[in-house]
């Protein structure tokens, strides 16, 4: 057995070299997890396709708002009478098998206050019932408008046309202006010698809007066209005008 001073030297040898051995693996594993992978070119483009079609539904929305100074049960009572009639008149004037329905959208009823300095004072109970109507018949809105007045609506608060056949013009139009995306991002490419290399990023979007969306029409403004129907004029002329369907896509490609 050699004596203990002899091993000494080679046991710190065996130490030194150890320690070499792990701190090189370290700078190995650092280089490993800093390492970055190249930046890749993007062509960003935004397209977009359109149309322009003519309504063929409509939806309208009358309010029979009734009220009674004493008593909310009059005034509910009221506007049940009136609502039937209304309810009645309009259900008399749609296809059902075209699709046509008449839905209730909202009731309330409540008290109403005025005020004088810090008294409150009850004025009247009033009742609200609306309802929407749903139907093709474009050329039926002026007389259902009329119709309804007389009946004993208060207001035509809203009418809003569309198309029906919404979402394969959408699809129609998405396939369009993507075909114009990947066109455009290619004309790009080989512009700056490149080609495109899969892509990044898509966003698409699709929304309709009419061009020429009909005023509102309240109560005290169809007392006249109520009048002018009863003798003998022509309906409310209600134009529906166009709806204009919008479709956006975003998109980039990667380039090599």
């Amino acid at each position: 057995r050699p004596p203990r001073s002899t091993l000494f030297p080679y046991t710190t040898l065996f130490r030194s070299t150890v320690l070499s051995l792990l701190a090189g693996c370290a700078t190995l594993s650092t280089q490993a997890v800093t390492q970055t992978t190249p930046e890749r070119g993007m062509i960003h483009v935004s397209t977009s396709a359109n149309t322009e079609i003519a309504p063929d539904v409509v939806e309208i929305s009358f309010a029979v708002v009734t009220s009674d100074t004493k008593s909310m049960q009059k005034a509910t009572v009221l506007n049940k009478e009136t609502s039937d009639r209304v309810l009645s008149t309009l259900k008399s004037m749609l296809k059902t098998d075209n699709g046509d329905y008449i839905k209730t959208s909202d009731f309330s009823a409540s008290p109403i206050y005025s005020y004088s300095g810090s008294k409150r004072n009850l004025d009247k109970y009033e009742v609200s019932n609306r309802v929407i109507i749903h139907t093709k018949s474009l050329d039926k809105v002026g007389t259902m408008i009329d119709k309804a007045i007389e009946a004993g609506a208060t207001n035509v608060d809203n009418l809003t046309f569309s198309v029906s056949n919404y979402d394969s013009q959408c699809d129609q139009l998405l396939g369009i202006a993507t075909q114009k995306a990947k066109t455009r991002a290619g004309v790009v490419a080989k512009n700056l010698s490149a080609n495109l290399d899969g892509i990044k990023s898509f966003d698409l979007s699709c929304n309709a809007n009419n061009n020429n969306a009909p005023r509102l029409y309240m109560a005290k403004n169809m007392l006249s066209a109520v009048a002018d129907s009863a003798a003998g004029s022509s309906p409310t002329s209600i134009s529906g005008g166009v709806v204009k369907i919008n479709a956006n896509v975003n998109a980039t490609f990667f380039v090599k």
